[in-house]
């Protein structure tokens, strides 16, 4: 069962009146474990708020749609500020912003109410909930002009340009039931393409329902329906959907809905994954465990390195898992004792056994490793990531100097007489020759995989 958060519904309209209790039954069962009210203009706010401090798991935020700029004068923004200060599970601003489609209130007035709101949302510290409807410049340059750099653009419909914008601003992008639409091609683009990482899930319910329940009321539990879809559109489970977006609703507003505790076994898609060890051989410019320890909602950001009954413990009896792999934030065979008995043990109960290596044992150990892992490891990756010596050790800092680049080589030469099946790898970094790599690693007689830049796991 997945972990979902609704983070923009509109609970408190007249269309959920009568079965409210049962939206949150479905709700819960469809996975749906929170959900974040968004007012849109004094009394839906206050709705909001009054909703959110009745259950648990629900948040809300405050502010005032552009629909309702008009005539919003000082003394409803001040009220709204006061509400935003004084309640404790209002987590954002909004919704706020632009919209030019319908142009139901003159147009300066959506920009003061705008501009006032993001000034709000920077002396309270709180993230903002963006409207934005055929206004995209006009809204992300507003947004920098007051300094805004945490927020989410609401129910997002721009193209991958203006996604990528966004994201250099800080700001995530919130994807809706319009995802399953035949002709929102536009969206699965940018789902495709940006870091999973900055997606949140809603429903903006009541609208907005996803196909196969378009034109009727929308409700928090089809938040899995979109789920669904972005786990087709990225190769992944909706379990892995709901647990990062999860993640990033929960860091974005600081709700504690997120699952911290560190993972010395994860899984990803039908793969489970070992983390072992934090220390690597190399100190790579592009490792993303220098931003943060976590890939694809796991924190990975171990205390101390478990040994042999603590990682047996944690991988316990998992069902339908196609491979374990050796993984982690770390070079696992760095401890490559552990890693012979926990494979040894992996093996006899029948599971396929993948280690993903920096290539550099060899020469961290002082000796050729690679005997010792045949009959035990089924697969291996290596990180090439570079077509010569010089950009290897420019890239990976590698404390072996010359030789890293050599050595790398060297094991993944040697590997096939011991492993069935070996891969070099390398990331897509700006101004890396991915060509170069390829016949590098063809030229080694192994086969060659594309990892795509700031994709983790």
């Amino acid at each position: 069962m997945p972990t979902l958060i609704d983070s923009h519904c509109h609970i408190y309209y007249d269309d959920f009146q009568h079965d409210l209790a049962q939206v949150f039954e479905r709700a819960e069962a469809a996975g749906v474990k929170g959900m974040i009210v968004v007012g849109a203009d004094p009394v839906t706010s206050r709705q909001a708020v009054e909703i959110a401090a009745g259950h648990p798991a629900l948040f809300c935020t405050v502010g005032i749609h552009p629909h309702d700029a008009a005539g919003v004068d000082e003394a409803a923004v001040m009220a709204l500020e006061e509400l935003a200060r004084t309640s404790p599970k209002c987590v954002a601003i909004g919704e706020i912003g632009l919209d030019f489609y319908r142009n139901r209130s003159p147009r300066e007035d959506q920009e003061r109410v705008f501009r006032r709101f993001l000034q709000m949302a920077k002396r309270l510290d709180k993230p903002v909930v963006i409207h934005d409807r055929d206004a995209h410049a006009e809204t992300l340059a507003m947004i920098k002009e007051a300094g805004v750099t945490r927020g989410v653009m609401h129910c997002f419909s721009g193209d991958l340009a203006f996604a990528r914008q966004c994201l250099e601003q800080g700001l995530h992008l919130s994807i809706p039931g319009t995802i399953t639409y035949p002709s929102n091609e536009q969206l699965r683009e940018v789902v495709r393409n940006v870091p999973l990482e900055r997606f949140l899930l809603e429903t903006d319910c009541p609208y907005l329902s996803p196909v196969p329940h378009r034109g009727k009321r929308n409700e928090p539990a089809y938040t899995r329906i979109t789920a669904e879809k972005v786990a087709e559109l990225r190769g992944l489970t909706v379990e892995d959907v709901g647990r990062i977006t999860t993640m990033n609703a929960g860091r974005l507003f600081g709700i504690p809905l997120w699952d911290e505790s560190t993972k010395i076994a994860y899984r990803i898609r039908n793969s489970l994954y070992l983390n072992i060890t934090n220390r690597c051989s190399n100190q790579c410019t592009f490792c993303a465990k220098f931003d943060e320890f976590t890939v694809k909602g796991h924190n990975l950001l171990l205390d101390h390195e478990p040994g042999f009954e603590e990682v047996m413990a944690a991988i316990g009896q998992p069902e339908d898992i196609h491979e374990v792999v050796f993984c982690g934030f770390g070079e696992s065979l760095l401890r490559l004792d552990l890693v012979k008995q926990v494979a040894q043990a992996l093996k006899q109960r029948g599971y396929p056994v993948r280690i993903n290596s920096d290539g550099q044992a060899n020469l961290a150990h002082g000796r050729n490793i690679l005997p010792e892992l045949a009959g035990l490891v089924d697969s291996i990756s290596i990180s090439l990531n570079a077509p010569d010596a010089a950009t290897y050790g420019r890239l990976c800092n590698t404390p072996f100097g010359e030789a890293g680049w050599q050595g790398v080589c060297d094991f993944l030469r040697e590997a096939p007489r011991y492993i069935p099946d070996v891969t070099a790898t390398a990331v897509t970094i700006p101004g890396i020759d991915i060509e170069a790599c390829r016949r590098v690693a063809e030229g080694l007689g192994v086969k060659f995989r594309v990892r795509e830049y700031a994709e983790v796991g």
